[in-house]
């Protein structure tokens, strides 16, 4: 049970490995783009290639458990699901469900803890395989594995680090809960920390905040929703989402007010509240991404404005 590229780069290494996957269970298909074409999730698309059965129940009701109970699952595999699995739906294998989260539990509970990671600038995360209960993120640990976040590493690399990372430690955890040889560790709900819910509106940059949380923001939500400002063009107040962004050199700057647009040793900044954010890669809502310098070239006006 999965749904986001995390969980395909898992079920792909399952596929490869031969185990006896007889359903896979994921999101509906969601409508995207300006078209609002139907899109199929990344684990419904190497199901659906490897002609392994899918599921994408709305909700587990007493037909969606029904349906479930038939197939005689022995083990109930999820990672990044993105739904509450009932007790009556845990209950059914007989060697329970156990989850793939991508942190090092009880931290980072919850459905965002890559992006949550990146935005508290941790230095560490890692992976936990866990026997799932009706909580959030809350049953017992079967095995962990730690590892550093690069710098600079971005929610989606994060993401492909630690979906690979986890794929031995699955492996090896499955063989040893089959065989009964892992004791379930819990929690300890003292040290428990949640994550925030992320909505689009939480890419919004806040210029008062220094230049390396700004940065850390743009890291987390590099896949989506992405980082955005407010440019005053004329009488229209714009929307100017910043695709690509780097730290600026602090000791090169001069003084500027908070969100200003200069030009400082041949790059475009943006003043923050300490430091300075290098702009490189622009797009103005309903148009193409550009180059910032391409993006200056049609926006002259762009270097001395004030971003909100």
């Amino acid at each position: 049970m999965g749904t986001s590229s995390f969980a395909d780069t898992i079920l792909t290494a399952l596929i490869a490995e031969k185990y006896n996957l007889i359903s896979v269970y994921t999101q509906t298909d969601k409508k995207v783009g300006r078209d609002q074409a139907l899109q199929k999730t990344a684990v419904k698309i190497t199901a659906e290639k490897n002609k392994i059965p899918v599921f994408s129940p709305a909700r587990f009701g007493e037909e969606e458990i029904k349906e479930l109970a038939e197939q005689k699952p022995d083990l109930v595999i999820v990672a990044a699901y993105g739904k509450i699995l009932p007790q009556a739906v845990l209950e059914l294998p007989g060697f329970g469900a156990i989850n793939v989260h991508a942190s090092l539990l009880p931290h980072y509970r919850g459905p965002s803890p890559i992006q949550n990671a990146i935005l508290d600038n941790e230095k560490e995360t890692g992976v936990t395989i866990m026997l799932m209960d009706t909580g959030i993120d809350t049953g017992a640990i079967l095995n962990q594995e730690k590892t550093k976040i690069d710098p600079d590493e971005t929610s989606s690399e994060l993401s492909e680090k630690l979906a690979k990372l986890s794929i031995p430690l699955l492996q090896k955890t499955i063989v040893l809960w089959v065989e009964r040889e892992i004791t379930p560790k819990p929690q300890d709900d003292k040290l428990a920390t949640l994550c925030q819910l992320i909505e689009r509106g939480d890419g919004k940059i806040i210029w008062m905040n220094d230049s390396t949380t700004i940065y850390d923001q743009y890291r987390a939500f590099y896949s989506w929703p992405g980082v955005f400002t407010y440019w005053q063009r004329g009488d229209a107040n714009m929307r100017l989402k910043i695709n690509k962004l780097a730290l600026g050199n602090t000791a090169t700057l001069g003084e500027h007010s908070l969100g200003e647009v200069f030009e400082s040793d041949g790059k475009i900044a943006v003043q923050s509240g300490a430091g300075a954010i290098i702009l490189e890669e622009v797009q103005l809502e309903g148009k193409n991404n550009l180059k910032i310098r391409d993006f200056i070239n049609g926006n002259p006006k762009f270097i001395g404005s004030v971003l909100k």
